[in-house]
């Protein structure tokens, strides 16, 4: 079991524009089926746990009932949301959610979606194990970044999909 970031980034660092945009993104040619890609990495996930910024974002541009699907998601928000099937929303302190979401997960990994600072305050506490980044050909010049913090890390894996230059981390010491 892991607790690991996977997102995608600009070449410049950001992971959303200043007014939480991921246009930029959409855009991009990648291979579904192609290396590091979502649909992959989704198979071994157990639970989930997201900021609100990122929760809003998905309902705004997800018309499904269940835009995650049937993986239990945790919400980290001082918001209020209407009631969604498979997610939590709560305001308890991270390590608790973390707590929970390993729980759920099983012998799954937690993916951290989104939100910068939340995958920061998993740093903070010693609960990030992996990072996935998929690095688009493009930058931001602002906006959201990737992880406000100094974390050590220790390249694993590379691969290219299509547009993308992909990586796969593990958090050193």
């Amino acid at each position: 079991m892991a607790t690991i970031y996977y997102t995608a980034s600009s070449l410049d660092g950001f992971i959303a524009t200043t007014d939480h945009s991921l246009d930029w993104l959409l855009s991009r040619d990648i291979d579904e089926a192609g290396p590091m890609h979502y649909t992959a990495f989704r198979e071994r996930i157990g639970a989930s746990i997201m900021g609100a910024t990122t929760c809003q974002w998905v309902l705004d541009h997800d018309d499904s009932d269940q835009p995650w699907g049937t993986l239990p998601n945790f919400v980290m928000t001082h918001r209020d949301f209407a009631p969604l099937a498979g997610t939590t929303f709560t305001q308890a302190p991270i390590a608790e959610v973390h707590a929970q979401a390993v729980e759920v997960a099983g012998d799954k990994d937690v993916w951290l979606v989104g939100g910068g600072e939340l995958v920061g305050q998993l740093v903070d506490l010693g609960l990030l194990d992996e990072v996935w980044i998929q690095y688009a050909p493009c930058t931001l010049g602002a906006g959201a970044p990737v992880l406000p913090r100094a974390v050590d890390l220790r390249l694993e894996e590379v691969a290219r999909n299509r547009d993308f230059m992909c990586g796969r981390y593990t958090v050193a010491g």
